[in-house]
């Protein structure tokens, strides 16, 4: 486990102005680290990993059979930051029974006819399940905030100063809504730089079983790369909540951010105190008569 002092680092509290130039994009690279020297924090941090796959595993099956709570683990990010690859390896040994992912693309005619969430509600983890969302609902206030020719056709009215603001809170309800019904919600940024980025693309061009990996929007985005940090900051300030908190994960590292998702994750689920049901005396006494049958066979 990696100590609360660190993770408190990345967790964004409710009403902080968040600028990412504050936020280092490599792990090594923060202060707080110096004593470890990076090769022992890079056999740390995959000791970590490894120990929050296996108790994920095993408190995936208490969230199951205790029926209570479900998770939902939000992921944004810049393009090449790591979001596919977090996700294999952080929930490596759940049991896919138990685990939904769903990767949200361009918004259909359908889901631009309902309001900016229907889509999303369609695919929420039932009771028992974790579900991740590989970008999410907050594409609509990121990707659609920075091209606002992408937003869906609205009464006239609804497109004034405070529409954005209006969309904040109903995002910041819709999650209100969702953590009163059982739904615990973690939101993770993974928090690339602009060299990093530009690294990983070249590799992408470079490497043949990669060139499948590089869209041909991912250039025109990355000239975008100052306008998306500033909607970034502006989402994450407004919606980072007690009952929905924003992570802000460093991303340059990928063993860094691997081991510190999980962490995360692992620990969030083992504080919800999930239960086995607990069997009744006349359950107990029909489990006897079915072993004494069974074994008069």
């Amino acid at each position: 486990m990696i100590k609360k002092k660190y993770i408190d680092l990345f967790h964004v509290k409710p009403g902080k102005k968040v600028k990412l130039k504050d936020y280092e994009t490599g792990w090594t690279q923060n202060k707080e680290f110096e004593e470890f020297g990076k090769d022992k924090l890079k056999e740390r941090a995959n000791e970590v990993l490894q120990q929050s796959q296996t108790d994920l595993a095993e408190v995936q099956q208490r969230l199951y059979a205790d029926d209570r709570y479900s998770l939902l683990i939000v992921f944004q990010a810049m393009d090449a930051a790591g979001k596919d690859g977090t996700i294999k390896h952080v929930m490596s040994g759940v049991n896919p029974q138990g685990c939904q992912v769903f990767s949200f693309k361009k918004p259909s005619s359908e889901d631009l006819d309902h309001n900016f969430l229907w889509r999303y509600m369609k695919n929420l983890p039932e009771r028992g399940r974790i579900g991740i969302f590989n970008r999410s609902y907050y594409e609509d206030v990121l990707v659609v905030k920075v091209h606002p020719e992408l937003l869906q056709n609205l009464p006239d009215g609804k497109r004034g100063k405070s529409f954005w603001e209006g969309r904040y809170e109903d995002l910041n309800a819709f999650e209100r809504h969702l953590e009163r019904n059982g739904t615990k919600i973690l939101k993770f940024f993974l928090n690339i730089s602009k060299d990093e980025q530009k690294k990983r693309f070249l590799e992408r061009l470079e490497r043949p079983e990669k060139n499948w990996k590089f869209s041909s929007s991912d250039l025109p985005e990355r000239g975008y790369w100052d306008e998306y940090m500033d909607v970034y900051e502006d989402a994450i300030s407004a919606t980072s909540t007690e009952w929905a908190p924003w992570y802000i994960i460093p991303a340059d590292n990928k063993w860094a951010m691997r081991a510190i998702v999980a962490d995360i994750i692992t620990t969030t689920l083992q504080d919800l105190d999930l239960k086995f049901p607990v069997v009744t005396e006349e359950q107990l006494a029909k489990l006897a008569e079915a072993r004494k049958k069974l074994e008069a066979e």
